[in-house]
């Protein structure tokens, strides 16, 4: 039998209001601006029906066309401006939005996947958190 693992946390902590890092982390049109690891990949698009039993949607794909996937989650819990959790195939997520001493810091904890290591999992999500944190304080400066 398996042992569960244990959830995988991140968080980056970024010179904004709560408030703007909810909005960029939340909406659609922010979302494909940052919502990938690595340069070579894309979120081309994205739609988020954000409240309970709605659906998160992010179609990832490699810039070059060779691979891509729809990531899908259902969310179960949702508190507008601070906390959400969200299912994806009897996996659970939840996103923290909180006030910071520097701006505010958002954590993500997630239940692992079996096929990849688990630092994998983590620097992956973790890459993808500093992506939305640049992108967050670039957008905001603008």
């Amino acid at each position: 039998m398996n042992m569960p693992l244990e959830k995988i946390t991140i968080h980056a902590v970024m010179p904004l209001a709560p408030e703007k890092v909810w909005e960029y982390y939340t909406e659609p049109k922010h979302i494909t601006q940052w919502n990938f690891a690595h340069p070579s990949w894309h979120c081309p698009s994205a739609s988020n029906d954000l409240r309970v039993g709605g659906k998160y949607l992010a179609r990832m794909e490699a810039r070059d066309g060779s691979a891509g996937f729809d990531f899908e989650a259902i969310y179960d819990e949702i508190n507008i401006g601070s906390f959400f959790r969200y299912g994806m195939g009897g996996r659970e997520v939840t996103v923290e939005v909180l006030a910071h001493k520097e701006g505010s810091e958002i954590t993500v904890s997630f239940d692992p996947e079996n096929e990849n290591p688990i630092e994998l999992q983590r620097q992956g999500w973790q890459a993808i958190l500093d992506n939305f944190k640049s992108y967050a304080i670039r957008i905001a400066n603008s």
